[in-house]
């Protein structure tokens, strides 16, 4: 009898203590780990003319570590509460690094105000840790050149050519 009952205690054991085994590797299907709250880049576009709408997002947020949300659709035509799409991805750290460096030179130079007004803008905003390092690079009615001087236009293109670049680095995650 007591034979019995130490093979059945030794049993138990090794069943229950089998299932106590911790694992060092992820599961498969586990969630991404959720980004900081606050994003280092983002890049934002207002569309043209006034808009009633009041759930603008920004295109693209990028963080310190280069892991990065895509809202593709963050500018189209919604339904009062259809949320927008969000894409989960990265942005590699060479890219991130060589655009906050001609974000910062972009922020030196004259983008120009063109005539017309109600076009749209595009904004890049860069929010450090240490917030008086921010830097907001702002383009007013980007399509527009009319009144421009020669250099505000190449700056401009300086803006948009990093403003794509930006928005085509990023990869998502499968």
């Amino acid at each position: 009898m007591r034979r019995t009952k130490s093979t059945l205690l030794v049993f138990v054991v090794l069943l229950l203590g089998s299932w106590g085994v911790a694992s060092a590797e992820p599961a498969p299907d586990a969630p991404p780990q959720a980004p900081p709250a606050v994003a280092l880049l983002t890049l934002t576009t207002l569309p043209n003319g006034w808009q009633g709408r009041v759930d603008l997002r920004p295109m693209l947020e990028v963080y310190a570590d280069g892991r990065a949300v895509k809202t593709p659709d963050a500018t189209a035509e919604r339904a009062p509460g259809v949320a927008t799409e969000r894409l989960n991805g990265t942005l590699a750290l060479d890219v991130l690094n060589t655009s906050l460096a001609e974000i910062r030179a972009l922020s030196a130079v004259d983008l120009g105000t063109p005539t017309a007004t109600d076009q749209g803008t595009q904004i890049i905003d860069v929010m450090p840790a240490p917030p008086e390092q921010d830097v907001h690079v702002i383009v007013y009615a980007p399509e527009l050149t009319e009144g421009l001087s020669a250099e505000q236009q190449d700056a401009r293109k300086r803006f948009a050519d990093l403003y794509r670049k930006l928005l085509d680095a990023f990869v998502q995650d499968h």
